[in-house]
């Protein structure tokens, strides 16, 4: 088992866990409810942790865990079903539920 994850946002490591699930990846949360200790421990002690259980996808959940934090590098975009405006970081509408498309109006 090695850690491979940090971060003071639970959600954020929570999302890391999800993916690596999605991948089929076995992993473990941990101090999850950690920040409750802080002042009687340091801050980044009580940081949420992600665990991945075997060595052998230790590579791949890096990469992943990487992949996940790259900036997103291509522009908002309007739904071709309910013409509303999504977050290029979506793949489907929040409004909808309608999938971006490689031809979705940019937003302008």
């Amino acid at each position: 088992m090695r850690l491979i994850y940090t971060h003071p946002n639970l959600a954020i490591v929570v999302q890391a866990a999800s993916l690596l699930r999605h991948a089929g990846i076995d992993s473990e949360l941990r101090n999850e409810y950690a920040s409750g200790a802080i002042g009687e421990i340091a801050p980044i002690s009580a940081w949420p942790e992600l665990w991945v259980l075997r060595e052998r996808a230790v590579d791949q959940a890096l990469k992943i865990v990487e992949t996940m934090q790259r900036p997103v590098d291509c522009p908002d975009w309007r739904c071709r079903k309910c013409e509303s405006y999504n977050p290029a970081t979506f793949d489907t509408c929040w409004h909808c539920g309608g999938e971006v498309s490689h031809n979705a109006t940019p937003f302008e």
